[in-house]
């Protein structure tokens, strides 16, 4: 499989939301890495132009990674979401409570567009058609019948996971590898089940556990920011290591300026996980919005996403760090403004 067959052992990962670009997933995989665009939020169209942006950029192989919709998620369907008039209840009350926030840069808050698919289906016939060489899930578990069509299409499959029991049904659907996804990494945890509390064991642990169950490719991500976690997690068992915070600084990264300014300035001081942005549990900079709104944010994804889009892009414009959704992991100070093959190489085997 593609994953075994990397130089450096190193995969880019999808960040969603502009810092990765076809830039920097071309330069990863120049460095012997694997990149990964990042599917989610954009169009069919959109994806289009970025997998052909990588195709002229690069000879090498990349991946496509897709948030699977409510809709489409073969696991997590009636697990205790909130759902029909107590969640449509519970956004038309976050929105309320954003407005003070998305007033003070000029906008209101968004509307929750309930049920959006995130373009799944075009999304899907796209990477068949672009035969683009691995496509990763997040968000859920497509179904066998997906999983089927790509695989006879010589599409491999790699579905990010957070602990064995989501390892097992991944494993049950024919996936061909696994992301296993430490509690420290950046950005959304990649829960099958958007309601469930993700596990908070150690992903050295996590990566040993799995190892002992199957001899499918593991792909290891979560607060991997210097050579030696790199090379514990290896040991554990991991085919590869997967990492974004380490990349937001590089040249090649969409990262914005106010966020490339936040993740070098002291005066924040730790990372919270939190719904407060999307509805999903994410990893970020403790910002002022997340202490404000963290307590009361619904798990109702992807209706706050949608609420906030409108503050976040405000935010960005006028340089407001304190309402960006600043997402990164635990390691987040080891974060540089180098160029992506320099990550590559400092993380490799």
């Amino acid at each position: 499989m593609l994953l075994r067959t990397l130089e450096t052992g190193v995969v880019g990962a999808p960040m969603a939301g502009g810092p990765t670009t076809p830039e920097l997933v071309a330069a990863v995989g120049e460095a012997g890495g694997l990149g990964f665009l990042a599917a989610g939020y954009l169009t069919a169209p959109q994806l289009a132009s970025a997998i052909a942006e990588v195709w002229d950029a690069s000879s090498r192989p990349f991946g496509v990674n897709l948030f699977v919709p409510a809709q489409a998620n073969a696991y997590a369907v009636g697990r205790g979401e909130l759902t029909g008039v107590e969640r449509a209840d519970a956004v038309a009350a976050y929105r309320e409570s954003l407005g003070d926030d998305a007033r003070s840069v000029g906008v209101e808050p968004g509307e929750p567009r309930p049920g959006d698919d995130d373009d799944w289906e075009r999304k899907l016939d796209l990477v068949v058609r672009e035969r683009v060489p691995l496509v990763s899930f997040t968000f859920g578990l497509p179904s066998t019948a997906v999983l089927g069509e790509l695989r006879r299409a010589g599409i491999e499959t790699v579905a990010t996971v957070t602990d064995v029991d989501e390892v097992a049904a991944a494993l049950s659907a024919g996936v061909d590898g696994l992301c296993l996804q430490g509690p420290e990494g950046g950005g959304h945890r990649g829960t099958l089940d958007p309601a469930k509390e993700p596990s908070t064991s150690d992903l050295l642990d996590l990566v040993a556990v799995v190892r002992s169950q199957t001899d499918v490719p593991i792909v290891a991500a979560g607060g991997i920011s210097t050579r030696e976690r790199a090379a514990q997690v290896r040991a554990a068992g991991a085919d590869a290591v997967q990492v974004g915070t380490a990349l937001l600084l590089t040249p090649e990264a969409g990262t914005g300026l106010a966020y490339r300014r936040a993740l070098a300035d002291p005066s924040y001081e730790r990372t919270a996980v939190t719904r407060a942005y999307s509805g999903r549990l994410a990893r970020g900079l403790e910002t002022e919005f997340l202490r404000r709104h963290d307590s009361h944010a619904p798990a109702a994804y992807p209706e706050v996403h949608h609420l906030t889009v409108p503050l976040r892009r405000a935010s960005a414009r006028a340089e407001r760090s304190d309402l960006l959704a600043l997402w990164a992991g635990s390691g987040w100070r080891s974060a540089r403004p180098v160029p992506a093959a320099t990550v590559v190489a400092e993380l490799s085997h």
